[in-house]
């Protein structure tokens, strides 16, 4: 081997080891830039999440107070439902008491008749008192 020849030699490891670790940090850097640009992705899907997370929060809390609401209206209703049906039963009994007096007067029994209208007053009196 001549002298021009080994220099010629020499110097190409050398180059591609520059190459070689050039190429290695170009790899890194690309590797990085990836990463960081998936990083920046990945803040973005959270922050998006987290505001579906807060519209999700926000509309549960609506319903729950739509719920609350409709359950409130319930009560009011089985209220009105159950002072309807007491009144309806309260009616139901006086007017039973109507037709034995009318058929007690019909029959001539004015004894009958009288107990069951002072009966029929005091029923009345008390309904009126607790209204």
């Amino acid at each position: 081997m001549t002298s021009s020849s080994f220099t010629r030699l020499h110097p190409l490891p050398a180059f591609k080891k520059r190459c070689h670790r050039s190429g290695i940090k170009l790899k890194k850097r690309r590797e990085r830039k990836e990463m960081r640009r998936r990083v920046v992705e990945l803040k973005g899907e959270m922050e998006e999440r987290s505001e579906e997370q807060k519209m999700i929060k926000e509309e549960q809390r609506q319903v729950g107070e739509k719920l609350e609401a409709i359950e409130e209206e319930c009560e009011k209703l089985r209220e009105e439902t159950n002072a309807i049906i007491r009144q309806s039963a309260h009616t139901q009994l006086r007017l039973a008491l109507m037709f034995q007096i009318l058929k007690a007067r019909e029959e001539n029994d004015f004894n009958k008749a009288s107990l069951l209208t002072h009966l029929l007053r005091e029923i009345i009196a008390t309904s009126t008192v607790k209204h």
